[in-house]
Parts: structure tokens; sequence; C-alpha cells
């Protein structure tokens, strides 16, 4: 590998006394932990804990904001203008951040969360919107965004914007054709064998091409690499990926 591919997790998504992931287990195995921000999942307290278990841990911040859909865990379309998806960012991320700096720390990125993650994708008005609100609250911010097999539209308007990009894959998802991922609806979406996850990331790790969801080459440049962690299976899988990826 001709540089170090990082390894995130999306954590911090209990709510009350609903609980969500493993995420004293999963957060020493990675390197940057997407936190809720009260939108889709996650509640002060959850916030304050988990970001204190970042630190613990010398793992990196990340703001995981979303629409607000707590009922839908984020991951129904809302009909929210660009404007209101600024605001939303914009007070998810202070509120993050607000824990961050109690324990001597800050929001090191951004990663929108499940529909307003991929509606990105779709919208230029709303990953201007998220852009801007990453520029609005500290010079540098970088955004993390889905690697596709052709990323030349999102670096244009990050250039425009003024914000940093790091690209992101995922390791337990499904691709289509052009790198966008697999609706969940269907079949095969999520990738449930341990070993086709493995051999998925450290193809994305090594920079090779894997198989989209209809069988055919796929290769995705990427500085960061998504592994969910909320089950036994998925965090064994986890384990093996960082000893795979530190002795490569």
């Amino acid at each position: 590998m001709s540089k170090r591919i990082l390894l995130n997790c999306d954590m911090g998504e209990s709510f009350g006394a609903w609980r969500m992931g493993d995420d004293a287990l999963a957060m020493p195995l990675v390197d940057q932990a997407n936190l809720a921000c009260g939108f889709h999942a996650g509640d002060p307290l959850t916030m304050q804990r988990t970001v204190a278990l970042a630190v613990q841990h010398g793992v990196s911040i990340g703001a995981h904001p979303a629409y607000p859909d707590l009922s839908g865990f984020g991951r129904r379309h809302l009909a929210c203008s660009p404007a209101e998806v600024e605001a939303l960012v914009l007070y998810q991320l202070g509120a993050l951040d607000a824990f961050c700096r109690a324990a001597g720390t800050q929001v090191a990125y951004v990663k929108p969360h499940g529909a307003l993650y991929n509606d990105l994708v779709r919208d230029d008005a709303l990953l201007e919107a998220v852009l801007r609100a990453c520029a609005a609250y500290r010079p540098g911010l970088p955004l993390m965004v889905l690697a596709l097999a052709d990323n030349g539209r999102e670096r244009r308007l990050a250039e425009a914007a003024g914000v940093p990009l790091l690209f992101e894959a995922f390791a337990d998802r499904a691709y289509l054709s052009d790198g966008q991922l697999a609706p969940r609806r269907l079949a095969g979406a999520v990738h449930r064998e341990p070993q086709r996850i493995l051999d998925q990331a450290l193809a994305i790790a090594r920079g090779e091409s894997f198989p989209d969801i209809d069988g055919k080459p796929l290769r995705l440049v990427a500085d960061s690499l998504c592994v969910h962690g909320d089950n036994p299976e998925s965090l064994a899988v986890l384990r093996r990926l960082r000893g795979l990826l530190d002795a490569s």
C-alpha cells in the first residue's frame, strides 16, 4: 500500500434506554469515530461518554450529523431545503464540539449520516450546503464523502468552498458500478460473510479492484474504510482487519 488507509466506525448511536453497538470494544480498533449528534441517534450523556472514550484511546472524532429522524434512524430522505441542511449540520456540529472542547479536544472532521450522506452524492445544492457549514464552523474542517469511481464533482465543489475532503469506502457494503452504495432494499446490499468483508477491505486498501453487486470489477481510491461494529461478528471482523492492515 502506498499510504496507510484509516479505519472508521459509526459510534455513539445509543439513545436513552436503547443501546446500539459496543463502542467500548470497537473504539480501540479504529482510527476515526463518527459520533452521532442527537438527530438520528445519540443523547447528551451518550455523546459525552463516547467523546471521553475516543479521547482515552487517541481516536480522531468526527461529527456524524443527520436529518432530524430519530424514529427512522436517519435513513429516511426528508425534504429539507439547502438552508435547513446547512443550519442542522451547524447545530449538530456545535453540540458535539461542546463535549469535545470540554474534554480537551475538538471535532476533526464531518461525516454526514444515512440518507443525508447519500443525498449529497446526487444533489449539488445539498452538498454545497454541507460544505458551507464546514467552512463557516472552522476553516480547514474536512468533510468525509463517499469515494466514487469518479469524484470530480465532489472535488470541484469542495475546492470552490475551500473545504478539504476525506474519501470513504465501505468494507461491508455492496456497490453499484459507479461507486454508489447499493440501496439497502436490494438483496446482498450488506455483506454478512466475514471473509468477503475482509477481501473487499484489503482490495480497497491496496488500490485493487473488487466485485460490485453485479460481479463487475470496481476500483476506489479512499482515505478511510468504514466497518460497522454493532454485533459480535462484525467486531471479530474489525479485529482481524485491524491486524491485517497493521501488518501490511
